[in-house]
């Protein structure tokens, strides 16, 4: 096992690797930016070096600064938490070459599975199911774009090969409209992500959003830990996530889980990953593979038991996963909200000091977060400021301990979403559960948000 660990990360994911290095007894070492330097975890940490000023470019996006600092204080292993350098090829591959372990997949999984057109064809080899769609990145003829979208059925939906977060993405519901479509995206792209490449795939009307965590050893082994419905999203982000996906029957759930372990023992992926599938007539199509632990990791890890973050340093450190599929059972209901520093109605970023910081308590309820009473909220950086999920027998159990969550919880001197997400726990679609992916868009456009 590692000795000292450099978590290279910030906010709520930093504390959480912290924790795990913690009850590991390891050590652990985080760098920060000047903006960062009152957090929470860098108080906590055996070690704090500051590698540069609040802009990502010149701190947390620094490979060369954090991997001198992993030199410096003689860190073993690097973890990349999620966000940031988490899904970055070259990064994971300098850190291997300096002589330190990347706490996380192989360089060669990453980049197979950073860019979408190769996702998708290696996830058809291995028999998961796929969005009808392109082969491959579309072609320059607009002939043949024609073609193909006649033969998946229009509306068509373009993608960057390269994107991710919602964005490279553009839906086209007519002929008339798909090459001007594909160019702008592709234009997009470019400038994005630098890379051009766009593919398409049959645009879902009504799906949900469902995602299997995996976990892999190094030595051929590899689990999935049941499914997650991500589907309460604005503008393609995730907002509420809970486990077990609410009406999805289990033999339907069983058999493409199977298929996502298969297809990481076929590709030797290795560490925590997961697949993401849009869910729609009973059937699912994968769309993407995140090559990192998630945000939402927390409700899989109360309905499994399983520590996801400490699986990731000891399958890192050469470890075999302690248990097998059969062992590994779904106990009871987890849902998880995202506390974001944020305007409730126009979302947008709301940075700037907590004066008063009271986390809810209670049978259940587990509060993941950096935040404090007068924590200052930098700009700098994505909104998002602590998770509160909560865990119970039933789905209906776990509802009612998120509702006194919320009512609990205390965030004075900024605003957050807080109160959207109290109207959200009493309504009545959601609390019937499955709503897609659309139903907050929707929701919001009739409480006119």
């Amino acid at each position: 096992m590692f000795k000292k660990v450099l978590i290279a990360n910030r906010g709520e994911i930093a504390l959480r690797i912290q924790r795990a290095c913690r009850e590991l007894g390891i050590k652990s070492v985080v760098v920060y930016s000047e903006a960062d330097r009152d957090a929470k975890y860098v108080r906590l940490a055996d070690e704090a070096v500051c590698i540069g000023p609040a802009p990502s470019a010149q701190s947390y996006l620094s490979m060369p600064a954090i991997i001198a600092t992993a030199e410096v204080t003689d860190a073993e292993a690097i973890h990349p938490g999620y966000g940031f350098l988490s899904e970055n090829a070259d990064f994971a591959e300098r850190v291997e070459r300096s002589g330190f372990t990347f706490i996380g997949p192989t360089p060669e999984s990453i980049r197979l599975m950073g860019d979408k057109v190769s996702a998708k064809q290696a996830m058809i080899r291995a028999g998961v199911p796929c969005v009808p769609g392109s082969e491959g990145a579309l072609p320059e003829d607009p002939k043949e774009i024609i073609r193909i979208a006649r033969s998946v059925g229009y509306p068509v939906i373009i993608k960057a090969a390269g994107g991710g977060g919602g964005r490279g993405m553009r839906v086209v519901h007519t002929e008339a409209a798909l090459v001007h479509a594909v160019q702008t995206t592709r234009a997009e792209a470019g400038a994005a992500f630098g890379n051009p490449e766009v593919y398409m795939e049959k645009f879902l009307e009504n799906p949900r959003h469902v995602e299997i965590q995996v976990l892999a050893d190094t030595f051929k082994n590899a689990v999935w830990l049941g499914e997650r419905d991500c589907s309460m999203q604005r503008r393609h982000q995730k907002i509420i996530e809970e486990a077990p996906a609410p009406g999805i029957p289990r033999r339907i759930i069983e058999k493409v889980g199977d298929r996502c372990a298969a297809a990481c023992k076929k590709m030797g992926y290795r560490g925590a990953g997961t697949f993401e599938f849009l869910y729609e007539n009973g059937e699912f199509y994968f769309i993407e593979m995140n090559t990192r632990v998630q945000v939402e990791h927390p409700v899989t890890e109360l309905v499994t038991g399983i520590d996801i973050v400490q699986q990731q340093i000891r399958i890192a450190a050469g470890e075999k996963l302690p248990f097998t599929q059969r062992q590994i059972e779904m106990r009871g209901h987890a849902i998880e909200c995202r506390i974001n520093a944020e305007d409730p109605i126009k979302f947008t970023p709301s940075p700037g000091r907590i004066t008063m910081w009271h986390a809810p308590g209670g049978p259940g309820v587990r509060v993941d977060s950096h935040a404090y009473t007068n924590y200052f909220v930098p700009p700098n950086y994505d909104s998002m400021i602590g998770k509160i999920i909560v865990h119970g027998d039933t789905r209906e159990q776990a509802l009612a301990r998120m509702r006194i969550a919320l009512s609990e919880t205390v965030v004075e001197g900024i605003q957050t979403n807080i109160p959207l997400h109290r109207e959200l726990m009493a309504d009545a679609k959601f609390i019937e559960g499955g709503t897609s992916i659309h139903y907050l868009e929707g929701w919001m456009a009739a409480h006119k948000r």
